[in-house]
């Protein structure tokens, strides 16, 4: 699929941008999954003003889309439509410790790395960075967590340039975290953030963040091509004890997955498409529904259009998805 340029067409090469534009570009490289269709236009801003800039001269009716390191996306194979930013390494991938002890980080930076740096620093409250394979922007947006600790435990202020092209600071109060959600808009882009942990000694530091690593690496099939935790986790429940009463560890569609080690993770074995996940993802969802009444929610995050013809209805189906929303 191909979409129209919107570069010609809104004279976006004119307006002395110096990040980099690029239409019709394939999201399969940039994604975990390692699928997805095009994006009608990719924007690689080389910094927060160029990316104001761009935001500025945009036309509204335009729809944007920010994504990070891909880690948690499922792009649909018919594309996205409008911009897709994505911020690069070198204009937001710095971490910087202040005199006071904060830590200043790129929404580029990946989470890992804002683990080690708070580590150097003896920072404590940071060590469950260490095992969620994302990046800061998307750490923000979605307040990512693990091992009990959560993005909002540690976050003071971050910058953002909304729709309009304002650059903007914004409290952790501003962000209204809760599970996994934030209430910003989606179309508002996080650049920069800074965050606080409490004063603890370096090795305790890095003992713990070699408990989360080896976690990790024992229950989690790090080395698939996967998007992380498929499902968020009900109250009360845990979403792969679930997956798992409902029959689907190990479950295949084409060339989607349910993995084997974590049936909470959906795995591309190889020549996945966008659509074999999705409708691997759905057909869990169902079943679980089915088996335990709970409607699980996606945690990745389903981007994009479906390819003429296709199309995958929510637990497979009207009546189930009607069934969902009345429970």
């Amino acid at each position: 699929m191909s979409f129209p340029d919107l570069v010609a067409e809104h004279g976006l090469d004119r307006i002395g941008l110096r990040g980099k534009l690029t239409a019709n570009q394939l999201l399969s490289a940039v994604t975990w999954f390692r699928v997805g269709g095009p994006a009608q236009l990719l924007f690689q801003p080389a910094d927060t003003e160029d990316l104001a800039l761009f935001l500025r001269h945009l036309p509204r009716d335009v729809p944007v889309l920010p994504i990070g390191l891909g880690s948690n996306l499922l792009v649909r194979d018919g594309g996205i439509a409008g911009v897709v930013v994505r911020l690069g390494a070198r204009g937001f991938g710095q971490v910087s410790v202040e005199a006071d002890g904060a830590i200043r980080v790129g929404a580029a930076v990946p989470d890992r790395k804002l683990a080690e740096a708070a580590a150097t620093a003896g920072q404590g409250g940071f060590a469950f960075y260490a095992g969620i394979p994302g990046g800061i922007g998307g750490a923000l947006r979605m307040n990512a967590g693990a091992h009990g600790h959560e993005t909002r435990e540690v976050m003071v202020e971050l910058t953002a340039v909304t729709r309009s092209g304002e650059i903007v600071r914004l409290t952790n109060a501003d962000m209204a975290y809760r599970y996994r959600h934030s209430d910003q808009p989606g179309d508002t882009i996080f650049t920069e953030a800074v965050f606080r942990g409490v004063p603890r000694d370096e090795a305790a530091i890095r003992q713990e963040m070699a408990k989360v690593a080896a976690h990790r690496e024992a229950a989690q099939p790090i080395r698939e091509k996967t998007g992380g935790s498929t499902f968020k986790n009900p109250d009360g429940h845990s979403a792969w004890k679930l997956v798992d009463a409902a029959g689907c560890r190990g479950l295949q569609i084409g060339g989607a997955r349910m993995s084997d080690m974590h049936c909470n993770f959906m795995i591309n074995t190889g020549a996945a498409t966008a659509e074999d996940l999705e409708r691997l993802g759905e057909t869990v969802r169902a079943r679980v529904l089915e088996t335990s009444g709970i409607a699980l929610e996606w945690e990745i995050k389903r981007l994009g259009l479906f390819p003429e013809g296709v199309e995958i209805a929510p637990f497979l189906g009207a009546r189930n998805a009607e069934v969902a929303a009345d429970g």
